[in-house]
């Protein structure tokens, strides 16, 4: 049984603090990258690769539908849609998000925080009826004296919940507490293209370009004068700073000479940096670049084989944590035994329509696909006489060949003799 007070200190009353056994997420804040930026959720969220990142894998997730299936004594399996949690799961979490936005929101705090949890409102049978998402910087994950995380809530008066109470999906983690947020373990990989990004900003806003320069020769005497050394460079900046004063020409006097000291954008290689800043954030969350519109390196021959790694090495593994997080916290131990929690991404992972008809059409041949197995792999409503398999004759079982070919005794023994089965 759990009692809050497990983590109070018996004299004080007060929580103990310790760091061998206490983990907040809620600490997690900003931090300053090598580049010098600042790097936290809402700057790194500016970066429109990253955004893109997080999006795509939240939007992939979300779009799967999410079913709980029962495991039937023939090793076949049916939707346990008579199950307690199956609309929960399947189409409304809890009344205010639709499934999508359920999802799409999970995964996307999995992208950023490195960790999903919601509250679990259960009915007097114990069964979960309602899944409520909370920001993970506003929990505490607390490891207890039986070693199983409980969840203090600051906002909730400090109340501690226990993993019944509390559905929790990890990303990568070190102390199998916390998931680790990919924002605050790669502070220099993010924060190097938000300074990238900042640089080409301050270009445009603040860069003096012209196209060329008409000198004078000294006519006056030198300027001495503060006043007007000020002067003359406020106006130099107001004539040719700024994006509508690009690449215009200007007029120097009094002998003196333009010469760039800063480093320009040619030279700085603002383009490559920037591109570069683009395949880091997808080497960070092991994405293709296409997916982001980066299609530098795609072509026809590998854009479809690098959409199916992205299924596989990117979408499984998140989708796989969501599965077994839900099976853990979601269904009774009773239940997990027979039924299981499954996202359906075979739609993910077919071809283009020729190889994907190709492919039916050897499975048919073949046997181990009907037309109504096919139709509904396509999404496409069954047909009467459509769950009929078919097997190729010249691999027919000896002793068979009259049942398949519906032949008299004597026309099974010609049959036979001339396929030398006697």
């Amino acid at each position: 049984m759990f009692f809050p007070r497990m983590f109070q200190s018996a004299a004080t009353g007060q929580q103990v603090k310790g760091a061998d056994w206490t983990t907040a997420i809620s600490a997690w804040g900003s931090r300053q990258s090598s580049a010098g930026t600042m790097v936290n959720t809402e700057t790194a969220m500016g970066l429109a690769a990253l955004r893109g990142c997080v999006t795509l894998l939240a939007e992939s997730v979300a779009q799967l539908p999410c079913e709980l299936y029962v495991r039937d004594d023939k090793g076949g399996r049916e939707r346990a849609t008579d199950h307690p949690c199956y609309d929960m799961i399947h189409s409304q979490p809890n009344r205010k998000d639709t499934a999508f936005e359920y999802y799409e929101q999970a995964q996307g705090a999995l992208g950023l925080e490195g960790n999903h949890i919601a509250l679990i409102e259960r009915d007097g049978a114990g069964y979960p009826t309602e899944l409520i998402p909370i920001h993970p910087k506003k929990v505490v994950v607390l490891k207890g004296p039986d070693a199983l995380p409980y969840y203090q809530f600051p906002e909730m008066g400090n109340e501690i919940l226990s993993m019944r109470q509390v559905h929790h999906v990890r990303a990568f983690s070190i102390d199998g507490y916390v998931g680790l947020s990919p924002i605050y373990t790669n502070p220099d990989t993010i924060g190097l293209s938000l300074a990238t990004e900042q640089h080409a900003a301050a270009v445009f806003s603040r860069g003096a370009t012209m196209s060329g320069v008409i000198e004078r020769p000294r006519e006056a005497a030198p300027i001495s004068e503060q006043a007007k050394v000020d002067n003359l460079l406020a106006k130099f900046a107001e004539r040719h700073a700024g994006l509508r004063n690009l690449f215009s020409v200007a007029l120097l006097q009094e002998g003196m000479q333009y010469k760039q000291l800063s480093m320009d954008n040619e030279k700085a290689q603002l383009i490559e940096s920037r591109k570069l800043g683009v395949v880091e954030i997808c080497r960070l969350y092991k994405i293709p670049p296409h997916m982001i519109q980066e299609l530098e390196k795609a072509t026809f021959n590998n854009i479809e084989h690098l959409g199916l790694q992205f299924v596989i090495y990117t979408l499984l593994p998140w989708i796989k944590r969501i599965e077994g997080a839900m099976m853990r916290d979601l269904l009774l131990p009773g239940e997990r035994k027979q039924h299981y929690i499954e996202f359906n991404v075979s739609g993910l992972l077919r071809g283009d329509l020729k190889s994907r008809y190709e492919a039916y059409a050897i499975a048919r041949q073949w046997g181990w696909l009907s037309v109504n197995d096919i139709r509904r792999l396509e999404n496409m409503p069954p047909v009467a006489g459509g769950d009929r398999y078919l097997t190729p004759l010249n691999m027919t079982a000896t002793g068979d060949v009259g049942a398949t070919l519906n032949a008299t005794p004597q026309q099974i023994k010609e049959i036979e003799g001339i396929l030398c089965l006697q």
